[in-house]
């Protein structure tokens, strides 16, 4: 594997991919990786001979009180992940290279409808954040594919509208969501809570389980489902942000007659915000 830190040098390399004919991959990250962005990776390299991943801590995409300065910054112990995983290339740009302008008057791509609510909510400003860089990534690497997990549904809605709405040519993959023994996704906030605090954390991915499964079983009142949801991460030592059940293809508010559901939610435990989600066909046995 190699790493480069300039928009020339990843073209450059990519081109020479693509002159041997090979399919190009794509996993844009922001470091920090666990084995859910390992999996990521493997995914690509199944579909792709030439696998590209990035790490850049995209600021566009914080919020003002947010936890930029904080995120976890672990270049080493990624750069052996990935070369454990198969990636053939790492794209590593400081913030210059992405933004040479600055950000102030950065171009910004904004994806109406399934950006509002849930996350878009809570972090007014993030979705239109992740929309550019991932744009300007795709342009840059021009893949064939690219992989996203399915933790973050909201922003898999988003990208794979941005990219049928634009009508770039790159495959969308979304991969499951990996998750701890306990249930909890993996993610690299998790490294924020103390040892009580990941201990009640599972109860997050539970509490969908529980929604779920009450939908399945023919409930259909969601309001009143929600209310008990939320009731149960009170009882666990959550704060939460949004609980929530939606038709799961274009994220509006779910009604008794849909089929494809997920439900989504965000809670606090402490001052770190979880996020996790539950998709499903109530047709189908769990």
């Amino acid at each position: 594997m190699i790493t480069v830190k300039t928009v020339r040098e990843l073209r450059a390399a990519v081109a020479r991919a693509r002159s041997e004919g090979k399919r190009v991959g794509f996993v844009p990250t922001m470091g920090n990786l666990h084995a859910g962005h390992v999996a990521l990776v493997d995914k690509a390299s199944q579909r792709a001979d030439f696998v590209v991943t990035s790490i850049f801590v995209n600021p566009l995409q914080f919020g003002p009180s947010e936890d930029l300065a904080k995120y976890p910054r672990t270049l080493v112990a990624d750069q052996e992940k990935l070369v454990a995983a198969g990636c053939h290339l790492l794209f590593h740009p400081d913030v210059e290279e992405m933004y040479p302008d600055g950000m102030q008057g950065q171009t910004r791509v904004n994806v109406p409808i399934v950006s509002e609510g849930l996350c878009g909510g809570s972090r007014p400003g993030h979705f239109e954040g992740v929309a550019t860089v991932v744009s300007k990534l795709f342009n840059m690497v021009q893949p064939d594919l690219a992989v996203f997990g399915e933790k973050d549904f909201q922003q898999l809605a988003v990208i794979r509208k941005l990219a049928r709405d634009l009508n770039m040519p790159i495959q969308i993959i979304g991969e499951p969501t990996v998750r701890a023994e306990d249930g909890l996704a993996l993610s690299s906030r998790n490294g924020y809570l103390d040892d009580a605090q990941r201990a009640a954390a599972p109860a997050l991915y539970r509490t969908l389980q529980q929604l779920a499964k009450a939908i399945r079983q023919g409930r259909r009142d969601f309001d009143q489902l929600v209310a008990e949801g939320q009731a149960e991460l009170v009882n666990a030592s959550f704060r939460p942000d949004y609980l929530e059940i939606r038709e799961a293809t274009h994220l509006r508010p779910a009604n008794a007659k849909d089929l494809q559901l997920v439900i989504l939610a965000a809670a606090f435990m402490g001052a770190t915000r979880l996020i996790d989600n539950l998709a499903f066909n109530i047709d189908t046995p769990a």
